[in-house]
């Protein structure tokens, strides 16, 4: 009989691992995929999510709908989704409801950033307003309020470096962070160099784990970030970028040739598929 997948908290598995690699995705099929390359998590992305259904990642979609996708993932695999949750989705109320709807899905980690609601992704050329450090610990502390289990994870991100506001910042803002009850401390740049996550690592005093997200500085290994003090190397958008390449050639060469003959020597089986499906255990039950 097939039985639903378990998996241990994300919580668990950072207590256990020196580093933990997290690979993006939005979806099932993305997930198992991550979990086969050995990934110890998956990042419920939000920039995946919008991006699958051809929005931006600027808080169009609801809560329910990032929801269903992180729970979706989380269904299909035996490690742990960290849910990308923005900024919460709203005001202090809304955070409490997110916490209640994601940790009664099964997600057991989860991460929220102190950018303006609605927000926009952090690589976008626009505005990047962050909101005050009181009103953000407001929700952390809500959020660390509303769990019903000591497994749930609440990841604090700042967007300091995003807004251009510096490393001094990123640290004031990241203490008060963890101080507010905080499991971890999500520290985010956009510089082509890993130089201002460096700098804030050699003033942060390690009360919370640290956790990046390398997508502008690809150079730097998770090996040599470990050890410069991080315990979370996030590969958020890699997924679905190697997808739309893939797609896309795919797809060309095709046209191109007036049939698939091409590209079939390049591309999984169905057989493949139906593992991924895990079709012989549900026909077994017929059986």
């Amino acid at each position: 009989m097939i039985k639903r997948l378990s998996h241990p908290s994300f919580r668990s598995v950072l207590a256990e691992n020196p580093l933990v690699r997290v690979a993006g995705a939005h979806d099932a099929l993305g997930a198992k995929l991550a979990e086969e390359a050995g990934f110890q998590a998956v990042w419920s992305s939000s920039l995946e999510v919008s991006a699958a259904r051809c929005l931006p990642d600027a808080s169009l979609l609801s809560m329910t709908e990032y929801l269903q996708a992180a729970a979706h993932m989380q269904s299909a695999i035996g490690i742990p989704v960290v849910a990308d949750c923005d900024t919460g989705y709203g005001n202090t109320l809304n955070v409490v409801h997110m916490v209640h709807e994601y940790e009664a899905a099964g997600i057991t980690a989860v991460c929220m950033e102190d950018k303006l609601y609605p927000k926009m992704n952090s690589f976008a050329e626009v505005s990047q307003d962050l909101l005050s450090i009181p009103d953000f610990v407001r929700k952390l502390e809500a959020a660390k309020g509303a769990q019903s289990t000591e497994e749930f994870f609440v990841i604090a991100r700042t967007e300091a470096l995003i807004s251009g506001l510096g490393v001094d910042e990123a640290v004031t803002r990241c203490t008060a962070y963890a101080e507010a009850g905080a499991d971890a401390v999500l520290v985010h740049s956009k510089q082509p160099t890993n130089w201002q996550v460096l700098e804030f690592l050699d003033r942060w005093d390690g009360r919370v784990p640290v956790v990046i997200v390398p997508t502008t500085y690809p150079d730097w290994t998770a090996t040599d970030a470990a050890a410069a003090g991080v315990s979370v190397v996030i590969y958020a958008n890699q997924g679905m970028r190697a997808t739309v390449t893939a797609l896309r050639d795919t797809f060309n060469a095709i046209q191109r040739s007036d049939s698939s003959r091409p590209i079939e020597d390049d591309v999984v089986s169905v057989k493949e598929i139906f593992a991924l499906q895990r079709l012989d255990e549900w026909t077994a039950i017929e059986a």
